[in-house]
């Protein structure tokens, strides 16, 4: 966003030339009580330069924003925008053990991969998205427990991460606890309610429970 800064408003005093005709004494004496007119300066303070948002005002905006939007397109680009502040986490070199464990997880070297997002959480515990894609490739590997494990700390420090609320209901489904999905589902639509397969694994989940209890 480009900033434009408005100069405080000043004001300066008339200076006034007086052409006086005097004898040469009035004129020494003129000299002697003479004062040099003052430039009257506005105490105003100069105004300060607009504020950025910080990440997390950005991450509330996006999230206002994809609750209240309903048509699908346009909340999957907000959807896109907030994966988007969660992958930089700030730090080069995590944002580089990032690349090399996508690319390890592309090229089928799970261990590798593994490792890397290991390194990820060690230097930044905090940062979500490495939880989150270690999760992600447990589940891949077929270790519910240690991706669910993941999916928790992630929901710990982002209860907003639809990923990890989609992940979580993959798991439960897999598992068989088909309630315990359902509400990890019905998480997600709160919090990005255009979701299409959301919404129809909602629907489905219901029907299959309703259909349980007759």
């Amino acid at each position: 966003m480009s900033r434009t800064l408005i100069p405080a408003p000043f004001c300066l005093a008339p200076l006034v030339a007086a052409c006086l005709v005097m004898s040469p004494l009035g004129a020494v004496q003129a000299a002697d009580t003479a004062q040099v007119p003052t430039a009257e300066m506005s105490t105003a303070k100069p105004a300060e330069p607009e504020k950025l948002p910080t990440r997390a005002e950005k991450l509330d905006t996006l999230f206002a924003a994809l609750k209240r939007e309903r048509d699908a397109e346009k909340a999957r680009g907000i959807a896109e925008q907030i994966r988007l502040e969660w992958q930089d986490s700030g730090s080069a070199t995590v944002n580089l053990l990032m690349q090399w464990a996508a690319k390890a997880v592309a090229d089928s070297k799970q261990p590798s991969a593994l490792d890397l997002y290991d390194q990820v959480i060690a230097l930044a515990p905090d940062y979500v998205e490495g939880w989150n894609q270690r999760a992600t490739l447990h589940y891949q590997m077929s270790n519910y427990r240690k991706s669910m494990s993941d999916i928790n700390r992630v929901l710990a420090l982002e209860p907003r991460h639809f990923g990890a609320l989609a992940g979580m209901a993959a798991i439960l489904t897999a598992s068989g606890k088909d309630e315990l999905a359902l509400r990890a589902w019905e998480q997600f639509l709160a919090v990005y309610p255009a979701e299409r397969k959301a919404q129809e694994q909602v629907g489905e989940l219901e029907e299959k429970l309703a259909g349980n209890r007759t």
